[in-house]
């Protein structure tokens, strides 16, 4: 197992420096130039040269690259052009509440989606199999930016139950686990979970169908083991399939969604990405890009070592 997981982590050290340069990459190629948010319309010439070496931008690419990396690995992702503050500041705190937006979605959707995959894959071809099945290709046929609309308008417009916008009381942005935080988490959660849900529900549905029509299943209830029994089979042989998935799934939510944090005007990497990109701000762009794709990149790792844990057969391969 030490062997296995030493190799995904030296495999993971040139997909990292692959996706540090495509970050670094992709907001330069863009048109435009970055300064023009901090700049005055009469700026003059030498003000603009001043800005434009005081950020780096006037050396070649190769080298801005060299030293942007350099500073990444210390931690210095530079300053924000609209705001002068700290980039990797301004990520983390956006990062912690797409996380708490992410973890209660995850409650949310893969516990109903293992649910109504199990469900229908038991039932599969009768009635029960068509309504799990059904919610399922709802989950990720509806857009989710329409479906937060639509439960804003229900449950904070029309019924007065749950705030519509922010992640706390008088505009904070700071998070506690207390009712009065609780309740702006409630409709960006269910929101984001529709379509994990869904997702999950057919990979479990799949499975679940695919194992129970085995050969080795026959076996173990010719054999007299009770269905307790071979549900626990059947559980073993879907998890890594299913943890793959899951673990995809998270890794897209704790990206952050732009289009819900927008809606809900959640303030986290989202919806701070929408705003670097309107803003122009290559440093901000820069750092949450990176910043999202490392964990994503470290939670697929994370995935390939569980799943290892649970099936031998994948350190064998």
């Amino acid at each position: 197992m030490l062997a296995y997981t030493a190799r995904r982590i030296v495999y993971v050290i040139p997909i990292v420096i692959s996706v540090a340069l495509v970050c670094f990459l992709l907001v330069h190629i863009t048109p435009g130039d970055p300064l023009v948010a901090v700049l005055p319309a009469d700026a003059s010439q030498e003000l603009a040269a001043q800005l434009r070496a005081a950020y780096g931008f006037d050396r070649p690419l190769p080298v801005q690259f060299g030293l942007w990396l350099m500073r990444a690995l210390h931690g210095d992702l530079g300053n924000s052009i609209a705001t002068g503050r700290p980039v990797l500041a301004e990520v983390m705190r956006a990062v912690g509440n797409t996380v708490t937006l992410a973890i209660a979605a995850a409650i949310i959707g893969f516990t109903m989606g293992i649910l109504l995959g199990l469900i229908a894959g038991y039932f599969r071809e009768t009635w029960i199999d068509k309504v799990a099945t059904s919610f399922a290709i709802a989950g990720v046929s509806v857009p989710h930016y329409w479906l937060g609309m639509l439960l804003v308008i229900i449950f904070s417009v029309q019924l007065n139950w749950l705030p519509a916008v922010g992640a706390g009381p008088n505009g904070s942005n700071s998070w506690a686990w207390d009712w009065a935080h609780l309740q702006y988490l409630v409709l960006p959660a269910i929101t984001t979970s529709v379509i994990p849900m869904g997702i999950v529900t057919r990979t479990v549905r799949a499975l679940t169908g695919d194992i129970l029509s085995q050969d080795f299943v026959e076996a173990l209830r010719a054999k007299g083991l009770h269905e307790r029994g071979v549900f626990r089979h059947v559980i073993k042989n879907a998890a890594p399939t299913a943890l793959a998935v899951m673990g995809l799934q998270l890794g897209y939510m704790l990206g952050g969604s732009i289009l819900i944090e927008t809606v809900f005007s959640w303030p986290g990497s989202g919806f701070l990405l929408n705003s670097a990109i309107f803003q122009r701000d290559l440093p901000l762009l820069q750092g949450t890009i990176l910043i999202l794709a490392l964990f994503f990149v470290v939670l697929n790792l994370l995935v390939d070592i569980a799943q290892a844990a649970i099936d031998p057969r994948i350190k064998r391969g």
